[in-house]
C-alpha cells in the first residue's frame, strides 16, 4: 500500500509530534524530583493499614494530613482514636490523649533517615534521599512508583523497602516494609474541599 503525499506528510508530522511529546519522553528520577519540588504543600486525607504479624487483621486508621514545603508535615489521625504527629524541621512531636512526646531528630540518626524518606520525597530532594537509600523509579509521569532501598546498614535493620506511588507532583501511596516482616500501606487523596 502506497501512501499519497498528504497522507505521508500527515504520518510524518504525527510521528515527529509523538516522538518529541513530553508525555512520551523518558521518565527519570531527575524529572520526578523536579515535579515533586513544585508542590508547595496542601491538605490530604489518608487511610493507613498496618499489617502486624501478631494480629489476624490489619489495624486501620484514617485522618488528614497537611504539608508545607519543604519541612513541615502534620498527620492527624481521627479514627480509631485521635493522635497527632507533627514533623517540623528537626523535631518530631507525637500527641495521643494526654500523652505528649517530642524528639530532636539529630539525636536519633535512624529516625532522621526514616523521616528523610518522607520529607525528601515530598520536597523532591534527591540528595537527601540518596544519603540513605538507593532509588529505583518505574512508570511514567501520570503513574509512577519510586522504590527506596536502604543503602545504610543501620536503616536496613529497620526497613527493607519503602515504595511510594504517585501521579505528577502528588504522592498517592506509601508502603513501608519493615525488616521484621510487618508493613504499613497508606493511601493518600488530596483534600480539595479545604
Amino acid at each position: 500500500m502506497t501512501l499519497h503525499r498528504p497522507a505521508r506528510t500527515l504520518t510524518f508530522a504525527l510521528t515527529l509530534l509523538l516522538a518529541t511529546s513530553p508525555a512520551l519522553a523518558a521518565w527519570d528520577i531527575a524529572q520526578l524530583m523536579t515535579e515533586l519540588a513544585r508542590n508547595q504543600g496542601g491538605r490530604a486525607l489518608f487511610t493507613e493499614k498496618k499489617y502486624i504479624a501478631l494480629l489476624d487483621k490489619p489495624v486501620i486508621s484514617s485522618g488528614e494530613m497537611r504539608y508545607v514545603a519543604p519541612d513541615y508535615l502534620e498527620k492527624r489521625t481521627l479514627k480509631p482514636r485521635a493522635e497527632t504527629m507533627i514533623l517540623d524541621r528537626d523535631q518530631i512531636s507525637l500527641e495521643r490523649g494526654k500523652q505528649k512526646f517530642t524528639l530532636r531528630l539529630r539525636e536519633q540518626p535512624e529516625v532522621l533517615a526514616f523521616v528523610a524518606s518522607i520529607r525528601g520525597t515530598l520536597s523532591g530532594d534527591r540528595a537527601a534521599l540518596e544519603q540513605n537509600y538507593a532509588l529505583f523509579l518505574s512508570g511514567n509521569r501520570d503513574n509512577w512508583t519510586l522504590n527506596l532501598s536502604p543503602s545504610n546498614p543501620r536503616i536496613a535493620e529497620l526497613v527493607t523497602r519503602i515504595t511510594i506511588g504517585g501521579s505528577r507532583q502528588q504522592v498517592r501511596s506509601v508502603e513501608y516494609l519493615q525488616a521484621d516482616g510487618d508493613r504499613a500501606v497508606m493511601s493518600i487523596e488530596p483534600d480539595d474541599a479545604r
